[in-house]
């Protein structure tokens, strides 16, 4: 008679399962902390009378990597992805943060619809056929981590306005550029997500790979609002 039961009761688990996963995430509090938006952010009137809030968003750009190929803003929107800046000279940070990125690139290697974009700060010295070379030299997998070139005042535009940290040329500095080490995460709407040191192996580790899974987990999850989503057309 148990044996009965035992079956019954297997199969009406194995039957309510979906319903209750559903519950838990479409319902009551989620088992992840949700990351938050960076940058400046508007509220604005909806027509049912309502305020949503409309989050900063990486301004269009137009860059060359180390394959010639033009690669846009719009080309990354539906994919989340990690950006830095570096330059390939670099004598300091840099070859610990491109060790980094490629720590991430292999351990989310299947993961789909994550990328990697290097901006360089010297793009009068980091032309193709450099970034090319660099690309090999720190063993980068090209087929989802671009390695970008073009206008040094749209770099450091892009830079100061759209991923809100410094790239400059600077004598002072070593190799004669400034530039952040930190490593931006953004989603697939083009929005920051958050920010993390690229020099820090732990900080990576730790921190970064679990936002990058709460990232995803995020496509599962309803979003609210109406306007948050939308995106910033080609300017």
């Amino acid at each position: 008679m148990w044996k009965k039961y035992k079956k019954v009761i297997i199969l009406i688990t194995i039957l309510l399962l979906p319903s209750v996963f559903y519950l838990l995430l479409y319902t009551g509090k989620h088992n992840f902390s949700k990351l938050p938006y960076i940058g400046p952010k508007e509220a604005v009137l909806t027509p049912d009378g309502k305020y949503d809030t409309i989050y900063h968003q990486i301004p269009y750009f137009e860059f060359i990597n180390q394959d010639g190929a033009t690669i846009t803003r719009d080309d990354l929107l539906g994919s989340v992805y990690i950006a830095d800046f570096f330059f390939a000279t670099c004598p300091t940070i840099c070859p610990k943060m491109a060790t980094n990125m490629g720590y991430l690139q292999n351990k989310f290697k299947d993961r789909k619809g994550l990328r990697f974009i290097s901006i360089t700060v010297n793009p009068e010295h980091d032309t193709v056929e450099v970034l090319k070379e660099y690309a090999n030299r720190v063993h980068a997998d090209t087929k989802n981590w671009d390695f970008l070139t073009g206008d040094k005042d749209k770099i450091y535009e892009v830079a100061f306005k759209g991923f809100f940290i410094n790239a400059q040329k600077d004598e002072v500095a070593p190799g004669g550029f400034l530039h952040s080490q930190y490593f931006i995460l953004i989603d697939k709407k083009g929005h920051i997500r958050g920010i993390f040191d690229g020099t820090i192996y732990k900080e990576i580790k730790d921190d970064l790979t679990d936002a990058i899974d709460i990232i995803f987990k995020e496509d599962v999850v309803p979003l609210k609002g109406t306007k948050q989503n939308e995106i910033e057309q080609r300017k």
